[in-house]
């Protein structure tokens, strides 16, 4: 991705130093139930066990950052401020209304947000309480070393993931899918944020369209194989597990590839409309 001479996004809280974090914590219910977000199964560890907010605590001792942090930082500011400048170009003209970004909070380790705890292993998330993604920036190896999601556009993929969700807040999505997970069984919680998901791999194509300018060869490629390892299916067997279909909550690797793919070739929000289509 050719990010040089590209501006630095200014909606970045960098935690990095101090390790654990900061912020409010809140349990399973209410806002808290939506850091189901985040990308769950990575390295084998399940995000379950993590969702009540009770992460165990690092110390708080300033540390040093080592250069790959401060790299991954300056690269996630910039991917952050392509997604800014795609999305407060498409809200007017799509969606009549204009566009709000998040901010973007780069942690190291354990994270506390107003939706409950993570770690680094669980990956990237959205907290919609506060409208800030969450970043450990030392994902970006686990990524490419442990998955085999290699490549500068795959890491900025899943940062554009991450702000789709922000998109589906600012569009009133979040909320209203809250509201029905609250009122039906596990399973059919779990298939209403595969589609939340899905929709967001499809906003991730949106936007990779409208950086088309910015892409470079095997760009694509880089994106779709991304979208393939982390499919639930994938991940599951990564972890020695049969997959169960009822217990996914991202989607599969063809249906994450192909939503992404559909977002690239319609470039429309209006493409990835995952809660009318009856066969995902």
């Amino acid at each position: 991705m050719r990010l040089k001479g590209i501006r630095a996004s200014r909606n970045i809280e960098d935690r990095r130093r101090s390790a654990g974090g900061a912020g409010g914590k809140a349990g399973i219910g209410g806002v808290g139930l939506l850091i189901v977000l985040a990308i769950g199964y990575f390295a084998g560890i399940d995000v379950t066990p993590l969702l009540d907010g009770q992460a165990g605590q690092q110390s708080s001792a300033t540390r040093e950052l080592s250069a790959e942090e401060q790299r991954a930082a300056e690269f996630s500011a910039r991917v952050l401020a392509t997604t800014e400048t795609v999305w407060a170009d498409i809200f007017p003209k799509q969606l009549n209304t204009e566009y709000q970004p998040p901010v973007l909070v780069l942690y190291s380790g354990l994270a506390q947000s107003p939706c409950g705890g993570a770690s680094g292993a669980t990956g990237p998330f959205y907290c919609p309480a506060d409208e800030k993604a969450y970043l450990d920036t030392a994902f970006f190896a686990t990524l490419s070393r442990q998955l085999g999601a290699r490549g500068d556009f795959a890491a900025a993929y899943v940062i554009a993931h991450e702000v789709a969700h922000h998109v589906q807040n600012e569009m009133g999505i979040l909320g209203q899918v809250n509201s029905a997970r609250r009122q039906v069984s596990q399973a059919r919680a779990n298939a209403l944020t595969v589609r939340l998901e899905l929709q967001a791999d499809c906003l991730s194509g949106v936007w990779a369209r409208n950086v088309d300018g910015l892409l470079e060869p095997g760009d694509l490629q880089e994106a779709l194989n991304a979208a393939r390892m982390i499919g639930d299916d994938h991940l599951q067997k990564r972890a020695g597990r049969v997959p169960q279909p009822h217990t996914f909550t991202h989607g599969t690797s063809e249906q994450r590839a192909r939503w992404f793919g559909i977002g690239y070739k319609r470039g429309q929000i209006s493409a990835c409309d995952t809660w009318s289509t009856e066969n995902l």
